[in-house]
């Protein structure tokens, strides 16, 4: 089935925030934020600002007629600074004017003094400094302690992992319209409308009820609308509650990328330990997160860089501890994998290293210690593992024999191109890790004339989550899809929504639906049986029919829902779903957290032009767990598209902040992000075919955020492109690897002895080191 989405796309007709008619009146926003990224304020100088023309009122935290509020995690993120400011671009003032054009030219007019304070950018200063966010979390297995000395090896080293800017398409913004009896409706481009109506109510100080979040779709989102949506909704919805007045604010791109947080940077420091057999005996890991200045999801996503520390490995002994580091930046949240692809990439780069001192192949040490069914996490939860089960189909597969071959060819042929390869396994598991957000509604009507309305808590930016439902109730009811609408997200309609995040988005809104169709279903069938005096199992649908068992009966679906309306049946059901099973003990750090893990291999090639420092990403070879996919296009898709944004954070997108705290990576002349000559040659994506049971909705695993996990092999790739140029480079485990990072590594100098040997080669070669 295609994606029910793709016609209004290419036709130019989907509907997004900027897309919804703006009723006359309507006043327009621009928040002022602070210059600079810590300090005390003296004084806000407005005067100038007001007497601009169009300007209708300037907003400050003084008129907030609630609590001036919006942390969900922890409440430690005003709205408008008040006395202090935490960092730069954080929202001061709140201009409105009657074009979007005045708003924002009084926003330069506006004037603040502010003593400054000192500024923190590393969160390891901030660790030092006891500048946390909540304490510090450890995940245990085994007993570290007593292990090193039974290692062979053991190898430390520290990694710095820089962030990356969600760059959706659609910017972030909101657009608040008054209604009667004191209601706002608020459309936002948010994937969380039950978050944004909760931050909404404790701004203005009114009851939830009297907000509704519309959401039609999301032109993109990778989790930097999850909560960081809630500020400029509650900005539009302020003005409008106070002004009577329909309110938006569409922010610039520079805006954006100025005022909003991003995926967390880390560093980290990692001891790994293997007997001669090259099995991972112990693991310790000390994760640095950069939090920014306020929580935000913070500490979630903390808790899944532990979950997440040992990817796909089994490991007896691990202690992993993470600190959430409170910084002078935008409050960094939730991106693609959420803080898992930065515990990943540790271990992958302890791997990298220890494979480096023992002069062996890593895949040698990854294939090894992969985990097996039966083996534990070191969170406590058993693994049903399809990991070995991966990597060896894409060996078979793929040739791996071969192309390993002609990359020694291509090497020992070429003296300035240096081929890598690498292999990237992923483990990821679905569910929230917060257990109470694994809910979903949806509401389920048949009409009187056969058509089907859906409404659920999902939002629609681009995954194809709607194609999906509308699937699960297409096949539930064995009716044409044209028959079916998914209607937009509303507060109104489905309540208490978790965001569209954490992969699950589609297994929770599709179980929902799915119990909602069943139950009228069971309905239908009662009724029909009844009208042919046979029992309820002797009555199935296909294909629009009723049959009796197994043969066509004079019913269609249209006489069956005109029957069951004449007599008064219900045809409406609300379902609810919530994921059993899953559990955690936060104080012990032990249970059962995830509904099921994917797993994957991916195998990457790289090419590097070592006298530029340049490279290609040649091919990347996946088989991928997909359960059973029941919409294989849009599956792939996502894989593609996952793929390509993590080579991109890997590679070339490089999020600079200086010492200030000041963004100069803020705009895409200076950000960035992967076109379509930066893609892969070559993407190939396997399905590993299983019969395992799930939790999935059809056991049709979930591809949200575990594709992007295996863009962090291009890295590996790399490195091993460039060892094969300077067997002795020296190359700091730091993201993202640019060319001038590359270039720096090629020609980097090692001790005396080695670097003589690579002097020697590079001096042959006719290049002055």
């Amino acid at each position: 089935m295609k994606n029910i989405d793709s016609n209004t796309h290419v036709s130019g007709t989907s509907v997004y925030l900027d897309d919804v008619p703006v009723l006359n009146g309507t006043l327009f926003g621009a928040a002022y934020g602070s210059p600079c990224a810590h300090g005390v304020i003296r004084e806000l100088i407005l005067e100038e600002a007001l007497q601009m023309p169009d300007v209708v009122r300037i907003f400050t935290a003084a008129d907030i007629p609630g609590h001036n509020e919006i942390g969900g995690i922890i409440k430690d993120e005003p709205l408008l600074a008040d006395k202090h400011v935490h960092f730069c671009g954080m929202p001061v003032a709140f201009v409105v004017a009657r074009t979007r054009e005045a708003a924002r030219a009084a926003v330069k007019k506006i004037r603040i003094k502010i003593d400054t304070l000192p500024v923190i950018t590393d969160p390891r200063e901030a660790q030092s400094k006891g500048e946390l966010i909540i304490p510090p979390r450890t995940f245990q297995l085994g007993d570290t302690d007593n292990t090193w000395s039974q290692c062979a090896y053991v190898i430390e080293g520290n990694v710095d992992i820089n962030g990356q800017e969600h760059l959706y398409i659609e910017t972030q913004g909101a657009y608040a319209v008054p209604q009667e009896n004191n209601s706002l409706r608020i459309y936002s481009s948010t994937q969380g409308p039950t978050a944004v109506q909760r931050a909404v109510s404790g701004i203005i100080g009114a009851p939830m009820h009297r907000f509704e979040v519309i959401v039609t779709r999301l032109g993109g989102g990778f989790g930097g609308k999850e909560d960081q949506a809630n500020t400029w909704a509650a900005l539009c919805s302020l003005a409008a509650w106070l002004l009577k007045k329909p309110v938006k604010y569409a922010l610039h791109r520079m805006e954006d990328m100025a005022m909003t947080g991003k995926r967390h940077p880390y560093a980290a420091d990692f001891k790994i330990g293997l007997n001669k057999d090259l099995q991972i005996l112990a693991y310790e890991a000390a994760f640095f997160q950069n939090a920014g200045a306020a929580a935000d999801l913070s500490p979630a996503v903390l808790a899944r860089t532990l979950f997440h520390c040992t990817n796909a490995y089994y490991i007896p002994n691990v202690k992993a501890t993470a600190w959430s580091c409170r910084t002078h930046l935008p409050p960094n949240t939730a991106f693609r994998g959420f803080g898992g692809p930065q515990g990943m990439f540790v271990i992958e780069a302890a791997i990298a290293k220890a494979a480096n001192v023992l002069k062996v192949d890593a895949a040698i040490i990854q294939k090894r210690n992969l985990i097996r069914t039966g083996q534990e996490f070191p969170y406590g939860q058993t693994a049903e593992s399809e990991a070995l089960n991966c990597w060896e189909k894409a060996e078979t597969l793929y040739d791996i024999v071969d192309q390993q071959r002609r990359i020694q060819q291509f090497n020992a042929d070429n003296k300035l191109f240096k081929k890598g390869l690498a292999f990237m396994p992923i483990c990821f598991g679905i569910s929230f890790t917060n257990t109470l957000m694994n809910n979903a509604r949806s509401l389920v009507h048949i009409y009187s004339d056969g058509s089907v309305g859906i409404s659920t808590g999902a939002v629609e930016m681009g995954q194809g989550v709607n194609t999906k439902i509308l699937q699960v109730a297409a096949q539930t009811f064995s009716i044409p899809p044209e028959k079916i609408r998914l209607n937009n997200t509303s507060t109104y309609t489905i309540a208490n929504t978790s965001p569209s995040a954490a992969s699950a988005t589609a297994d929770l809104n599709g179980k929902a639906t799915l119990i909602a169709c069943t139950a009228i279903l069971d309905r239908l069938k009662r009724l029909a049986a009844e009208a042919f005096q046979v029992s309820t199992d002797q009555i199935t649908l296909s294909n629009g029919q009723v049959l009796v068992n197994e043969l066509p009966s004079h019913w269609d679906w249209q006489e069956l829902i005109t029957t069951a309306f004449a007599r008064r049946i219900s045809l409406s059901e609300h379902g609810h779903y919530a994921t059993p099973e899953i559990h955690y003990d936060a104080v012990k750090e032990k249970g059962h957290p995830f509904a099921y893990h994917v797993y994957g291999t991916a195998i990457l090639e790289a090419t590097v032009d070592c006298l530029r420092g340049t490279y290609t990403i040649d091919t990347v070879k996946v088989v991928h767990d997909f359960g059973n996919s029941m919409n294989t296009d849009i599956d792939r898709g996502q894989i593609e598209g996952g793929i390509v944004q993590g080579i991109g954070w890997m590679t070339m997108e490089e999020v600079v902040y200086d010492k200030e705290g000041i963004l100069r990576s803020n705009a895409l002349s200076t950000y960035k992000v992967p076109d379509i000559y930066s893609v892969p040659k070559t993407i190939d994506i396997e399905a590993l075919q299983t019969n395992r049971d799930n939790l999935a909705i059809f056991r049709s695993k979930a591809v949200g955020e575990p594709p992007l996990m295996y863009g962090i092999g291009a890295w590996f790739a790399l490195h091993n492109a460039i060892r094969a140029f300077h067997p002795y480079a020296d190359i700091p485990f730091i993201t993202p690897m640019t060319p001038e990072k590359v270039l720096l590594a090629l020609y980097s100098k090692t001790n005396p002895e080695k670097n003589q040997q690579h002097a020697e080669t590079v001096s042959h070669l006719g290049i002055d080191q």
